[in-house]
């Protein structure tokens, strides 16, 4: 489980998001993909490892998809913390049923798809693009 703490930015924390699942896109890019990033979604329910990362009280939980060019990056918050998950997508497995589920290494983050069901679409939908394509270059034979 790689969880970073990027309230504030770390030069080398940085570095390492960098070399798990790329640089962030360029702008032409963005405009390309029409998008990066997910609207916020409400968390569901998440595995033990992250309890203690999530608020706990009757607060509802947030959390949002950033897409890179070799993974994506969970982020949500705990009262004025920020997190980011980050999951390249050789080891990113997700489950679209009655909860949008991302698993990864035996941890997990269900979101619920809620009224922005339509409008996250479209980055789930890009980021099994973005596996496809990046286990198509890797592709054994």
């Amino acid at each position: 489980m790689l969880v970073f703490n990027t309230t504030y930015t770390d030069k080398s924390e940085e570095n390492e998001i960098n070399a798990l699942v790329g640089s962030p896109f360029s702008l032409i890019k963005k405009i390309k993909l029409k998008g990066i990033g997910s609207k916020r979604m409400i968390i569901y329910s998440v595995s033990e490892n992250f309890k203690k990362l999530i608020n706990n009280v009757s607060d509802i939980n947030y959390a949002n998809i950033e897409l890179r060019p070799k993974g994506i990056i969970v982020h949500f918050t705990q009262q004025l913390k920020r997190f980011s998950w980050v999951i390249p997508y050789y080891k990113l497995v997700i489950f679209n049923g009655d909860y949008f589920s991302i698993h990864s290494n035996s941890s997990y983050i269900q979101l619920t798809k809620g009224k922005r069901k339509n409008e996250n679409k479209s980055i789930i939908q890009k980021i099994l693009l973005l596996k496809s394509k990046i286990s198509e270059e890797y592709q054994f034979r």
